[in-house]
């Protein structure tokens, strides 16, 4: 069965792509100024450096493999739902440890010590506020992951309307012959 895959399609398995890149090397391989390895290793043992890398990677390889297996084709509801949910507790986590603490300074002070650590030294474009910032890899990868949920979002709420447009070429291709 040919695929019909379509450009929104293309877009997430770009975004997921890139979040899986960040998810291993953002505390594994110098980047430079957008992270401080050295300073991750001496928050984090390396036992829990693995482990919260092959989880992390994990997940969004299984994201990447639904939306592989299905991409140019109907998605089940399942698969619909999962991905858009799961993408979202991911979300969710990137809300309750950076934005909100940011933002409102709720639970900041636990936070202000431990980030300035791991990230006072990396590169980032948004004002200090609460004592934290956001540091550039991580506004690209929340920003990523946002427009992630959204596309496949639109994925879904599209999908039977391409579905029905690719039947209707085979029907009339079939009836041209």
């Amino acid at each position: 069965m040919k695929r019909n895959v379509r450009k929104s399609e293309k877009l997430l398995i770009g975004g997921l792509s890139f979040i899986f890149l960040f998810m291993i090397t953002q505390d594994l391989v110098p980047l430079g100024a957008l992270n401080d390895v050295q300073a991750i290793s001496a928050d984090r043992s390396r036992g829990e450096l693995i482990t919260v890398t092959l989880f992390g990677a994990g997940q969004v390889l299984l994201l990447m493999g639904m939306a592989l297996f299905f991409i140019g084709k109907h998605y089940p509801l399942l698969v619909k739902l999962w991905l858009i949910i799961h993408q979202s507790f991911i979300f969710s986590g990137a809300l309750i440890d950076w934005w909100i603490p940011y933002f409102s300074g709720y639970g900041a002070e636990q936070r202000i010590e431990r980030y300035n650590n791991m990230f006072g030294d990396t590169h980032s474009f948004l004002p200090v506020i609460h004592g934290i910032v956001p540091n550039t890899l991580h506004v690209l990868f929340h920003s990523t992951l946002l427009a992630c949920i959204i596309v496949t979002i639109y994925i879904s709420v599209t999908d039977k309307k391409n579905a029905r447009r690719v039947e209707e070429e085979k029907y009339i291709k079939a009836k041209a012959r």
